[in-house]
């Protein structure tokens, strides 16, 4: 009995050991699944990362040349819309000779110089307006000050020096000669004259006594 109990345990420690071979077998084989998985991932990952470095690597070439035929292309553009206006100043300063008067070279100047204006409308420039407006330190440039007692504070008198918008962003401010009143002038202009106040005054009041009748 106790010979048949041994071969009994004998042969299920021997069932146990082969189980637990065979489960160390399946978790080794299951491991090095994963493991073959992660390299097959971490290759793929690395010749994606290549192939974005290449990318950048060539974006960082062409980007530098895509900017710099932008700009040679939009200096050429706005190079020829010029020009014409050239053209015509070379052929008026050719005909200055034979013109008949001042006034035929003054108009055809003014001719040029409105061409130059719209082809600078073309391009969304701009000239800011200043003479008679009043004092805008975003678009004027206060050169000097003067004193017309006929004109309201801080209106632009003259103008030295067109100013210009690019797009609506002023890209040189107008340089002007802005008013400025001396204290008394101010309070003149701010509160009516004594004779006007009565005359105001008297109006009102035949006003009343027509409504009244």
């Amino acid at each position: 009995m106790k010979r048949k109990s041994k071969e009994k345990s004998k042969h299920a420690d021997s069932q146990h050991e082969n189980e637990a071979q065979k489960a160390q077998q399946s978790d080794l084989q299951q491991l090095q699944e994963k493991i073959a998985s992660l390299r097959k991932e971490q290759d793929e990952l690395f010749a994606k990362f290549q192939r974005v470095s290449a990318d950048y690597a060539n974006f960082q070439k062409r980007v530098p040349k895509q900017i710099s035929d932008m700009i040679g292309y939009e200096k050429e553009r706005i190079i020829k819309t010029l020009l014409p206006a050239l053209d015509n100043f070379e052929h008026t300063l050719q005909n200055a000779h034979s013109a008949e008067n001042v006034d035929v070279l003054v108009k055809g100047i003014r001719i040029i110089y409105d061409q130059l204006l719209d082809i600078l409308k073309s391009h969304n420039v701009e000239q800011i307006k200043a003479l008679g407006e009043t004092f805008d330190p975003a678009k004027h440039e206060a050169m000097t000050q003067q004193s017309d007692p006929e004109k309201e504070e801080n209106t632009v008198l003259e103008e030295f020096q067109k100013g210009y918008k690019l797009n609506d962003r002023v890209i040189r401010p107008s340089k002007v000669v802005v008013n400025k009143l001396p204290p008394e002038e101010k309070s003149n202009q701010q509160e009516p004259e004594p004779a006007e106040q009565e005359q105001a005054e008297t109006a009102e009041q035949d006003g009343g006594e027509k409504e009244t009748e």
